[in-house]
């Protein structure tokens, strides 16, 4: 990107600077040049210091979160909707009258100001598909700028090692959008992907409404037709690039037959439709090293979102075969001398923890799955679904263990929490895992560890905590 003089001619403050939405934003600002400092609850109160680290060395300055770096009625805070009117920060730059803008709002300026924009929406795969048109975008010497909430392994080095954005000079912006507080409405993209709508932070009568639109917005609609009410939404886009696993009529479809799935790979033969003739069509052997139908899915998105910005299919194709995956999108920590797997996951709501548990259930071996729940809130909204997908996928043999929802403070109510969702996984299925609430996570820990044999495959979901990464690799550790 080149640099915005609005955009540096003034200092900025994070509030939250650590988290996985605010890290890229400020990584991408900085990287345009301008003065960037944060505070975040987590590092006052010690979790992933070598995060924060990291930022210090990199040249952000970083405050304890107690409004101390708010000094200047120059400076803009960046604080999410989420941070309360009472945190010091909020207090402070009231005082001194600083202007305030949300993520969203500052993401969508640095989008909506590049020439060529791609914006990847839908309830889960997001990330995933932002990563894999980066990477292809990347590879193919396009050099984009890339807003994603995950790392990006292809990106991540010694000096990098939480590598969630990219600072290109491409004109290119790939960004992953998000629907859940609406603000999916601000971003005017060139290519609109939309991998899947279903239930998560909002009905889905408000989903329709925000997906219809944002595929409207855009000049190009990549849509998954594998996804009935993705597919439903067709008519709202001016022009069309269609995927689908098992939609024949797609530009973009799978070969019937020809996936073969490892458990640590995936590949199939791909059918790339020349117009609406489906005679004409040529044909793409995809081998990807991340595993899942999924992932599969998430490449044909990303695939037919490089076609409609112009790149050729046999080239995006060629490309991800070398893309690496993303930290925590199931991400194989390691296997014991015994043979047990630990395996990190984003899997936080039904979508995502489904697609988990089928990747681990299309191989041997029996899954030992803990969840630690996002916060109280969403485990109201969709817990019932979460527990049918953990009753349907699973087996008797298998365990859940679930511990309380994480908690970093505010105002909430906290009278419902994991207990419920145990009993619902009992009452879903006459064949359900063996499901138990246990209410710290390190008590869970012990708990797995004790029941984890040889074959077994521990899989460790949820969202919104760094720490779970550490907690994952501790578990393989102490299996060692």
């Amino acid at each position: 990107m080149t640099e915005n003089s609005t955009l540096t001619s003034h200092p900025w403050f994070f509030c939250g600077i650590g988290g996985s939405g605010m890290l890229p934003l400020a990584l991408i600002l900085r990287g345009l040049g301008a003065e960037v400092a944060g505070s975040d609850r987590g590092r006052d109160q010690g979790r992933t210091p070598e995060k924060f680290g990291w930022l210090e060395s990199l040249g952000f300055t970083l405050f304890p979160q107690d409004g101390s770096g708010i000094s200047s009625a120059e400076q803009v805070l960046v604080a999410s909707a989420a941070v309360e009117d009472t945190v010091p920060e909020m207090v402070r730059a009231k005082e001194l009258g600083c202007p305030r803008m949300s993520r969203a709002q500052l993401l969508s300026e640095l989008f909506n100001a590049a020439p060529q924009r791609i914006a990847v929406g839908g309830t889960s795969g997001k990330s995933t598909v932002t990563g894999m048109i980066g990477w292809i975008m990347t590879a193919l010497g396009r050099d984009p700028t890339i807003m994603n909430g995950a790392v990006m392994k292809n990106f991540r080095a010694p000096d990098a090692p939480f590598a969630s954005a990219r600072v290109g000079g491409g004109g290119l912006f790939v960004s992953e959008v998000d629907e859940s507080d609406g603000s999916i409405a601000l971003y005017r993209p060139s290519v609109a992907v939309l991998n899947n709508v279903s239930l998560d932070h909002k009905s889905l009568e408000e989903l329709r409404t925000l997906f219809g639109d944002f595929l409207a917005r855009a000049d190009v609609g990549v849509i998954n037709l594998d996804d009935a009410e993705t597919a439903a939404l067709a008519g709202h886009a001016k022009r069309l690039v269609t995927f689908g696993i098992d939609s024949a009529e797609a530009e973009i479809s799978v070969v019937p037959g020809s996936i073969v799935e490892g458990p640590t790979s995936i590949s199939a033969q791909l059918r790339d439709t020349v117009g609406s003739n489906p005679t004409l069509s040529a044909m793409h052997d995809l081998t990807l090293k991340v595993p899942g139908r999924h992932n599969l899915a998430n490449a044909l998105a990303a695939i037919a979102a490089a076609k409609a910005a112009g790149i050729p299919v046999s080239e995006a194709v060629q490309a991800l075969g070398s893309f690496e995956g993303l930290a925590r999108r199931f991400d194989i920590v390691g296997t014991s001398p015994s043979g047990i797997t630990v395996i990190d996951d984003f899997g936080h709501n039904p979508d995502k923890v489904s697609a988990t548990l089928k990747t681990l259930k299309s191989h041997p071996g029996r899954v030992i799955a803990f969840f630690q729940p996002h916060g109280y809130g969403p485990l109201r909204q969709m817990g019932a679904e979460l527990a049918r997908v953990f009753a349907d996928l699973l087996d008797p043999a298998d365990h859940v263990f679930l511990c309380d929802p994480v908690y970093f403070g505010g105002t909430v109510d906290r009278s419902e929490g994991s207990e419920r969702i145990i009993r619902l996984i009992a009452e879903g299925s006459t064949s359900a895992p063996q499901a138990q609430h246990v209410p710290t996570r390190d008590a869970c820990g012990e708990a797995m560890s004790a029941l984890a044999r040889p074959g077994d495959r521990i899989v460790v979901m949820g969202a919104r905590d760094d720490t779970l990464s550490l907690f994952a690799a501790d578990l393989l550790k102490g299996l060692k």
